[in-house]
């Protein structure tokens, strides 16, 4: 029982929640048809294991050096190694652990894609001690890990995602980053974090509403413009024979619909909801918001694989 309640403090503190930021990686196979071909699926899973590990590594760092005032968070005084489970020492070694573990799976993708992780981690180790503690770059650092996360599923797969789902991707993190300092100062106030001393609501508000639009605009220009793979599945045949009319339609046009409902949901549980400070976790548990997920990506999935 010791050695199983021992392991369940090592797997949590590694956030596995916040794993879900790497399916990002994903998107580029996903986008391009790949999916389903090894060749690419394969790299591009050990690329998402990869910086699983070096995630959590870093999140490891963070937990170290902020143990001292996430002791006075009502919710992140509940990490193991602020309530005291998982010792320093103990820490600082599975962070080394994690670390090279990370780059030798990376490793075994390309080259270029070890590089890319080893860039990610240390800036990752950079925001930690630096960036986070500034107002503006602390949101500005969330969202380049997002940036980087996707670029590194293009160069592990070889297959470039389109520039409109780049910039959607800039955006969508940079709102979700918003809504999270806002809610952290709503809940918590200055004292837990340093950088909140550079906000105040009001422009975190602005943040926040300024990011969401961008994100509908041009996620709904990469709609209008992208043409989806011609897979040439069941249901394209079906309409080459009956309808041939219907297949150059907008498809992706149709996603937009989940899309508008994940932000105006998200916007609630930011503002009304004040709970957007834990994101990984609320997408993960937020019933309304899973449905918008599932459904946009059930949509993608039939566009780009069935149509």
């Amino acid at each position: 029982m010791v050695l199983l309640r021992k392991s369940l403090v090592v797997v949590e503190s590694l956030r596995p929640f916040q794993w879900i930021k790497n399916l990002s990686l994903f998107a580029s196979i996903i986008l391009n048809g790949r999916l389903f071909h090894l060749e690419n699926l394969v790299p591009t899973s050990l690329g998402f294991i990869s910086f699983c590990l070096l995630s959590s590594s870093s999140y490891l760092v963070n937990d170290i050096l902020d143990v001292d005032k996430d002791r006075q968070h009502p919710f992140k005084k509940s990490r193991p190694i602020a309530r005291g489970d998982m010792p320093v020492m103990v820490a600082i070694v599975l962070v080394f652990v994690l670390f090279f573990s990370g780059l030798i799976i990376a490793h075994t993708v390309n080259l270029p894609f070890a590089i890319m992780a080893l860039v990610f981690v240390l800036l990752q180790y950079s925001y930690s001690f630096i960036f986070k503690k500034k107002a503006v770059l602390d949101i500005l650092g969330i969202s380049l890990f997002f940036i980087m996360r996707a670029y590194a599923g293009e160069i592990a797969s070889g297959f470039h995602l389109p520039i409109w789902i780049m910039l959607t991707v800039i955006f969508l993190s940079l709102f979700i980053a918003s809504g999270k300092r806002r809610s952290e100062l709503v809940n918590s106030g200055v004292k837990t974090r340093s950088a909140l001393q550079g906000y105040r609501r009001s422009l975190l508000n602005f943040y926040t509403t300024m990011f969401a639009v961008c994100t509908l605009v041009t996620y709904s220009m990469f709609t209008f413009f992208e043409e989806k793979v011609a897979f040439q599945g069941i249901i394209h045949n079906f309409l080459m024979e009956n309808f041939p009319e219907a297949i150059d339609r907008k498809w992706y046009m149709l996603t937009i619909a989940p899309v508008i409902y994940g932000i105006m949901r998200y916007g609630q549980i930011i503002f009304e909801m004040q709970e957007g400070e834990r994101p990984e976790r609320t997408i993960a548990t937020d019933i309304p918001l899973i449905i918008a997920v599932a459904s946009w990506g059930l949509m993608i999935i039939t566009i780009n694989y069935v149509l």
